[in-house]
């Protein structure tokens, strides 16, 4: 018969290996304007683009910050980028030390 102890680690082996294939992320799209399929525990990215109101809009035509005819880069945008997990709860925040949008009267 088994003991308790080699049960104990049997079990043990099985929760760390099932944690491990649980927490793989197979999405290589690293992207955020680019469309991918993703499924539980896959990562996928966000981005904030951080500038002024009118950095937004061409033609009077409000465009995703995803599109090139912008220019965000030319108008000294800021850029957040977050890499959460699907079905895993994520904290966002941007370190405001060096760069306070709020003071700017930018927007997202």
């Amino acid at each position: 018969m088994v003991n308790l102890t080699t049960m104990m680690m049997m079990i043990m082996m099985i929760i760390v290996m099932s944690v491990l294939i649980g927490a793989s992320d197979n999405n290589a799209v690293y992207s955020p304007c680019s469309d991918t399929q993703i499924s539980k525990g896959d990562g996928f990215t966000i981005c904030l683009a951080i500038s002024s109101r009118e950095a937004f809009f061409l033609d009077q035509v409000q465009l995703s910050p995803c599109d090139s005819r912008l220019g965000l880069a030319a108008k000294m945008s800021q850029l957040a980028l977050f890499r959460p997990k699907v079905d895993e709860i994520s904290l966002l925040s941007i370190d405001t030390s060096k760069f306070n949008p709020v003071s700017l009267s930018l927007y997202m």
